[in-house]
């Protein structure tokens, strides 16, 4: 992954003109209910299917961190000095019905800004609307762009409510739903009720996701493949085939069909405790891609007096890990949810974080008991941690995906703490607070704890 670009340009200000342009324009942009019509809600299961929609969002992070013990500083550490940084996004959910059962939709989004550190020096990074690429002036890409067919088998019939990336209509209990495209792994796999959601939710990458699931994908978190899905009952099985990209964390994806590519399946199943709803999943997936070890690294530095480095070590090899994540409602406006992973651990990261083995646990509660129904508040911890041998590794100085403190005396668990409280300021714009507390960052006793305080604006049409 290149380095972008350090210094003041990355401190500056995001143009509020982009976002005040999304808010003005989507009201226009959007399908509107007809006056006189009946409201969406009345009209249950015998609803027309949504033919297409635009809807729009647009995000603004700001990222404070102050000062901080640290002895030494290395090449991808967290810097220790007081620092802030921001980030926005603004994307367009472009959808198109061509038949029944199908849907068609591309993501066109622009993206500015840089995460703290620039993206580097925490596993368990801090926020996940921060890529791993930067850019002082908005740019454009392409963030999503796939095909959608549903397959029904029968069963109960239920209403499908529009929303992002989703065309309203019905479906049955019993379905299979085929994904083909331009995707990220996790629209699908390890999905969460109440912690999955950098936009409205949980902030960090291993709240949001299991830390330990390394899914392919760009420096921007997407990739090109296929899934499909099946529900029958209360069970749903899961399975997909993905691109890695060309070297690990790098920009571009490797197209060559299977020849670096990951296979994840999951299988899910749903249940009632106390008439409360849950759900149960686990994950396992499988990377067939040149990637280096951190045994064969450290050999070659010993043999040669360099700085171990995985990218002169890589050959065709596999990488696989398990994962579990449960969400449970508790009562009407309170849910609980928990994570856990475990992945090969002498095998290099390959394209999310530098974490072997991870869990967490958080709560989530929305307002109605303080009188505010759609505020959500929220709080999570999760300790990370790595092997034996990436210990050695980072000890003596390699760098990984996003961690690299050029040495590594004091090893211990990475520790995060999160906490938010998102308002419902109107009924399409959210402003949420967020605090998160690092303790070991990048496995590092050497350095911290970080204070890490957070502003988000969203909105959404």
């Amino acid at each position: 992954m290149p380095d972008p670009p350090r210094g003041d340009a990355a401190m500056r200000v995001a143009p509020v003109g982009v976002i005040a342009a999304a808010i003005l324009l989507c009201p226009w942009l959007c399908p509107a209910q007809v006056a006189g019509e009946p409201d969406a809600s009345d009209q249950a299961d015998q609803a027309p299917p949504e033919q297409w929609a635009i809807h729009g969002q647009a995000t603004n992070t700001w990222l404070l961190q102050p000062a901080f013990h640290s002895p030494y500083q290395g090449p991808q550490s967290l810097s220790p000095a007081a620092n802030g940084r921001e980030t926005l996004d603004a994307t367009l959910y472009l959808g198109l019905r061509p038949w029944r059962g199908a849907e068609i939709w591309i993501n066109p989004e622009m993206d500015q800004g840089f995460g703290l550190s620039n993206s580097f020096g925490v596993a368990g990074y801090l926020s996940g609307e921060a890529y791993k690429v930067g850019q002082n002036y908005p740019y454009y890409r392409m963030a999503r762009g796939f095909f959608r067919q549903t397959i029904d088998f029968g069963g109960e019939t239920t209403k499908v409510d529009p929303d992002l990336n989703q065309l309203g209509g019905s479906q049955t209990a019993n379905r299979v739903v085929v994904t083909i495209g331009k995707v990220s792994v996790v629209d699908v796999f390890d999905t969460n009720k109440y912690a999955h959601d950098p936009r409205n939710d949980f902030m960090n990458w291993s709240i949001i996701d299991i830390g330990s699931f390394d899914y392919a994908a760009d420096a921007w978190g997407s990739t090109y493949g296929a899934t499909v899905e099946w529900y029958q009952d209360r069970w749903t099985a899961r399975v997909g085939l993905f691109d890695l990209s060309i070297t690990p964390n790098s920009l571009a994806l490797d197209n060559r069909l299977l020849q670096q590519a990951q296979f994840v399946t999951e299988l899910e199943e749903r249940h009632t405790v106390w008439d409360q709803p849950g759900k149960f999943k686990v994950l396992y997936w499988l990377t067939r891609g040149n990637l280096g070890t951190y045994a064969d690294a450290l050999a070659l530095a010993a043999a040669t007096g360099q700085v171990p480095s995985t990218a002169a070590v890589r050959r065709y090899r596999s990488k696989f890990g398990i994962g579990l994540n449960l969400e449970q409602q508790l009562t009407s406006d309170l849910g609980m949810f928990a994570r856990a992973g475990w992945t090969q651990g002498g095998v290099e990261e390959v394209d999310f974080a530098d974490i072997d083995q991870t869990i967490s646990i958080g709560l989530s509660m929305a307002g109605p008991r303080w009188g505010r129904p759609d505020d959500t508040v929220g709080a999570a911890l999760v300790a990370n941690q790595i092997s034996r041998a990436a210990k050695e590794y980072f000890a003596a100085g390699g760098l990984g995906g996003i961690i690299g403190d050029g040495q590594l005396t004091q090893a211990g668990p990475e520790q995060i703490f999160e906490t938010f409280y998102s308002v419902a300021a109107t009924k399409w714009l959210h402003i949420t607070g967020d605090y998160q507390l690092v303790n070991h960052p990048a496995y590092n006793a050497d350095r911290g704890p970080v204070h890490v305080f957070g502003l988000r604006l969203h909105a959404q049409f």
